[in-house]
């Protein structure tokens, strides 16, 4: 089987050490540094910058403007060489900027199938995982962490260091400067700072959970943030109840697993938004 061809619009300037697979499209003003590797089929629609030592797996699509692998916005960072892995088949939209690591882990990461809509941020060390969606100008401060199968709304601000748990998601113009567990619906309108405001019901049938897993992490939810006694008190009783349940486990060991944030906690039962928890 023949390779597909290379196509660089003569417009374009990439630098003669990059790694470029096969069937890459490159279009007219588009940047590709010395320290680059493009998967297979990659496609830089015109005017993308791609800098550092970046990897973008096979089949991604990168959009106009789009600013791939520029060094961290970090006062301390002196040049070291940081990385930035995107992994496959993303979609990368207009004037997104993602920035590599900083020495302190060296690395920011993003797995296969996410799809970054325009003006979207990822800043130095984050770690996103698979199939995630960054509506418009979703931005994530440094050393976020994003589970798989995450949504995050338009204009929403992931705090520095935060935690967003597999299945969760933050809404729109909302400030999460708290860890969202798995299922999670953070929601804070016009930046004020996110609570959760039920769970991902939806998003879970999706993904092909029962209705016995619904229920039993609906429970689990129930018992952390509604129950008697301190938040210790009622992690103690999910522990002791729903530990060992496939999926109401995860907010046991999202939870146990800690980090530099508190847990998000959960808005009084009267604070609904349509479509939460349905």
């Amino acid at each position: 089987m023949t390779d597909k061809p290379v196509i660089v619009d003569p417009l374009a300037h990439v630098a003669p050490t990059a790694r470029i697979g096969t069937g890459v499209t490159i279009g007219p003003f588009c940047v590709v540094g010395p320290d680059v590797e493009l998967g297979d089929g990659v496609t830089l629609h015109a005017h993308v910058n791609v800098s550092g030592h970046t990897s973008i797996g096979a089949g991604c699509q990168i959009h106009p403007f789009a600013a791939i692998g520029g060094p961290p916005q970090d006062l301390s960072y002196k040049g070291e060489p940081t990385r930035l892995t995107i992994g496959e088949n993303c979609i990368i939209r207009e004037s997104v900027t993602i920035n590599r690591g900083t020495p302190k882990t060296g690395l920011t990461s993003i797995g296969d199938h996410c799809f970054l809509m325009a003006y979207a941020h990822v800043a130095h060390d984050c770690r996103v995982g698979n199939n995630v969606v960054f509506a418009n100008a979703a931005t994530l401060g440094g050393h976020v962490s994003v589970g798989d199968f995450v949504f995050l709304g338009g204009l929403c601000a992931v705090h520095q260091f935060t935690r967003i748990g597999d299945f969760a998601m933050v809404g729109g113009l909302t400030g999460a400067k708290d860890d969202v567990i798995p299922f999670g619906m953070a929601f804070g309108a016009n930046g004020v700072s996110g609570e959760l405001i039920g769970l991902n019901v939806v998003g879970m049938k999706r993904r092909g959970y029962s209705r016995d897993d619904v229920k039993m992490v609906r429970a689990c939810y129930e018992t952390l943030f509604y129950g008697p006694g301190t938040f210790a008190d009622r992690l103690a009783e999910a522990t002791a109840t729903y530990r060992d349940h496939p999926a109401a486990g995860r907010l046991i060991g999202f939870i146990e697993a800690g980090g530099r944030r508190s847990v998000m906690m959960a808005a009084p039962k009267k604070t609904r938004v349509v479509g939460a928890d349905d």
